[in-house]
C-alpha cells in the first residue's frame, strides 16, 4: 500500500494518505483546512548502497581515510580481512564482539577502560 503526499492549493500545507486501493483515483481533502483543492506531489525516496558499494567506497582498512573509523560498521573489517588472508576462520567469539560493537555495544574491557595492558609504569 503505497503513502501519496499532497499539497492544499487553499491553505499550502502537505500531508500523506495512505492508499488502499491504487485503481482508486480520488484526490483527497485537505486534513487542515478540508479543501478539496489538493495536488499529488512527487516524493522522495531513499537509496540504500550495497553492503560492496559501501565497503568499496570506505577504502581499504590497510589504508583507511581519516573518516573510515566514524563508521561503525568498519570496526573488525582489518581483522576479518587479515584472517581472512591468512586462510583463517573469524572464531565465533570474536564475530560475536564485532557484531556487537558495530551495532554500539563496546565489550566491558573497553567500556572500563581496562583492557589488560595497563603495567605499573
Amino acid at each position: 500500500m503505497p503513502i501519496y503526499e499532497y499539497r492544499c492549493r487553499g491553505c499550502g500545507r502537505k500531508f500523506s494518505v495512505l492508499v488502499r486501493n491504487v485503481g482508486v483515483g480520488a484526490t483527497p481533502a485537505c486534513t487542515a483546512c478540508h479543501s478539496g483543492d489538493t495536488e499529488r506531489l512527487i516524493s522522495s525516496f531513499a537509496y540504500h548502497k550495497s553492503e560492496a558499494t559501501r565497503l568499496a567506497e570506505a577504502g581499504s582498512p590497510d589504508s583507511p581515510g581519516p573518516d573510515y573509523y566514524k563508521d561503525p560498521r568498519n570496526i573488525g573489517r582489518w581483522a576479518e580481512k587479515r584472517l581472512a588472508e591468512l586462510g583463517q576462520e573469524v572464531p565465533p567469539e570474536v564475530k560475536d564482539l564485532i557484531g556487537k560493537a558495530r551495532e554500539g555495544e563496546l565489550p566491558e574491557p573497553l567500556k572500563s577502560g581496562k583492557t589488560g595492558l595497563d603495567s605499573n609504569i
